[in-house]
């Protein structure tokens, strides 16, 4: 495989896209690590074959990973979670220490090899159903080095693949309060 590249964009994620994102979780929390080196960054990109987005490399700059407060994103269709909209747990670091990083424990070598999720990218997001669906980066359209969209993969129902934003960005800006936003089912 061709050696992958990382960059850095400074100032992609606005900071209205930040307000109210994560949850002000315990100092424990296993989707957390410290902010990632450009070293760490690359090697975790060689490791998954993929160059993340540069949006998703600045919000691991500000806070690597972390459980949200701002916990939901709109579906254009009915999820076996909702009618409208999809309930996303947390965000996972760039890193391999926590538990829910990238390349930790409960990361994409877990999703990929024992839940058997279609390796159309990288697995960045779980939901509460306990990994019966997740959110990940889609590089099927974009190759590794492009910028990937955003997808709902539903274990559920055979690996239903949903768009839900054309980038990181879009998805972190789109990302609403679950109870604020939807009438439950």
């Amino acid at each position: 495989m061709a050696r992958l590249t990382s960059v850095w964009l400074v100032n992609s994620l606005d900071a209205s896209a930040l307000i109210g994102l994560w949850d002000e979780s315990p100092l424990d929390d296993p989707y957390m690590e410290l902010p990632p080196s450009e070293a760490l960054v690359l090697s975790i990109e060689e490791q998954l074959g993929y160059l993340l987005p540069s949006a998703y490399k600045e919000l691991a700059r500000l806070r690597n990973g972390g459980l949200l407060r701002r916990n939901a994103h709109p579906c254009p269709r009915p999820t076996t979670w909702a009618q409208d909209h999809v309930a996303v747990t947390g965000i996972f670091a760039v890193g391999r220490s926590a538990e829910y990083s990238l390349c930790g424990g409960l990361g994409q070598a877990l999703w990929l090899d024992e839940w058997g999720y279609p390796p159309l990218g990288v697995y960045f997001a779980d939901t509460p159903s306990a990994g019966h669906d997740m959110l990940a980066l889609d590089y099927r359209q974009c190759g590794p080095v492009g910028e990937p969209a955003v997808v709902h993969v539903d274990q559920e129902v055979g690996y239903v693949i949903t768009p839900i934003a054309p980038t990181f960005h879009a998805f972190i800006a789109g990302l609403v309060v679950e109870d604020d936003a939807f009438l439950l089912d």
